[in-house]
């Protein structure tokens, strides 16, 4: 019995200690970055004809409260270089300055490949991790054995992101949330989708069934309203196309999302800051009448 005893409270003791470093969840996005219960922002490639500086910008003109960057969309019009994972120091720095004059918070980075290689794989953890993100989204499922051990070390969240189905690419299934299941359901709880709606109704999915198969395990969403069920359509503002948003945000309710919500608005490359507002507006109205 005392051996037992002893047993019980090493497990105990390795367990407080381990938590303390490394929590099943990451940290919450702060309410204050919330619209109607939501993390709500944009895709920083809604302005991929812009810098990351002007994304900034232009996401809180639009309403948004956070933004997820992706890698490569350049800095500032004074200083046109890439923005991604390899960047220094100073760079972020001077980004975070502007996240801050315009009461932006980075919550996510993708999509972005992250490779095998446990080296390449930790400089896009350091990148999230100096800029204190919430997750980081990708379509590099083969790295999932390099890419939990990391998930774990650094408490980052990881979803994998799904583009349409590619008729002439059966080898691509990300699009299909079975697969994406199966290739989270036995790895670490921070580890599961990017849920693009828009690409799934674009593959012909209904987005909310989607949402129920992969129950649990949303890390973040990409929003998109879509005027058609498959590739030719085009992005429209929330709540005039087909994707049927607030049954989408009612699913993610059930489930107590705490993710972010990025809106990727991929249509009128220039001008698209009043639809993302309508949008913002749209889940505002959702909001207030629940």
């Amino acid at each position: 019995m005392k051996l037992i005893a002893r047993l019980l409270l090493c497990a105990a003791a390795g367990f407080l200690a381990s938590g303390s470093v490394n929590r099943l969840a990451a940290e919450p996005i702060p309410d204050d970055c919330k619209i109607g219960g939501f993390a709500l922002g944009c895709q920083a490639y809604s302005f991929n004809h812009y810098t990351v500086f002007e994304a900034i910008e232009k996401t809180a003109e639009a309403g948004g409260k956070v933004i997820e960057f992706y890698p490569g969309q350049k800095f500032s019009p004074a200083n046109p270089v890439p923005f991604d994972h390899n960047c220094s120091d100073d760079l972020i720095t001077q980004v975070q300055a502007q996240l801050d004059k315009y009461h932006i918070r980075a919550v996510n980075y993708g999509v972005v490949e992250i490779p095998k290689d446990e080296a390449g794989a930790r400089k896009v953890f350091e990148f999230a991790k100096k800029l204190h993100l919430y997750g980081i989204t990708t379509e590099s499922i083969h790295s999932l054995d390099t890419i939990e051990p990391l998930v774990k070390e650094y408490d980052i969240r990881v979803g994998i992101h799904d583009h349409p189905r590619r008729p002439n690419d059966a080898s691509y299934r990300n699009w299909d949330p079975n697969f994406v299941l199966s290739l989270v359901k036995d790895r670490d709880p921070r580890i599961g989708s990017c849920a693009d709606i828009g690409h799934w109704v674009r593959s012909g999915l209904n987005p909310v069934e989607c949402l129920q198969i992969l129950h649990g395990r949303i890390m973040s969403a990409h929003f998109k309203d879509e005027t058609e069920r498959t590739t030719n359509g085009h992005c429209v503002p929330f709540g005039t196309g087909l994707t049927g948003i607030a049954a989408v945000l009612d699913e993610l309710k059930k489930q107590n999302f705490e993710g972010n919500i990025s809106i990727e608005y991929e249509f009128d490359w220039t001008s698209n800051v009043p639809e993302i507002a309508q949008s913002v507006g749209f889940i505002r109205g959702y909001a207030s009448q629940k």
